[in-house]
């Protein structure tokens, strides 16, 4: 990956953080709210935060390893959208729909890193 584009993906990662952080700040402060909120702030910043472990990965095993935590909390963020889009918990706004938006482009673009990193083992594995 060259370095413009590493940059690139780790400036949307941090923008992907922001809005979670602005859109957990909307939510109601309830008991559900709460515990939405609280989910949210974890899944929803731990992808920036762990792809500067994925810059420093030791090995392509590790670094699959690391891109795939990162899939994770995309796939645990994307889950919480719902349940705040289904609740709902918010007002749907266009905030909402660029968020779940960028969400998916987010998995979309580590499914394919990390079947692009699995390449030379063989076998693309399903994730």
């Amino acid at each position: 990956m060259n370095s413009a584009k590493r940059y690139d993906l780790e400036d949307r990662l941090i923008e992907f953080a922001i809005k979670n952080i602005e859109l957990v700040e909307e939510l109601p402060k309830n008991r559900a709210g709460n515990h939405i909120a609280g989910q949210m702030i974890r899944c929803g910043t731990s992808p920036a935060l762990n792809y500067g472990e994925v810059q420093s990965a030791e090995s392509q095993k590790d670094f699959v390893h690391k891109m795939k935590v990162i899939l994770k909390e995309l796939r645990e963020t994307n889950i919480c959208i719902k349940i705040i889009k289904r609740k709902p918990l918010i007002r749907q706004s266009q905030k909402l729909d660029s968020i779940v938006k960028e969400c998916n482009e987010l998995i979309s673009i580590f499914v394919s890193s990390i079947r692009t990193a699995q390449k030379p083992k063989g076998k693309v594995k399903k994730i």
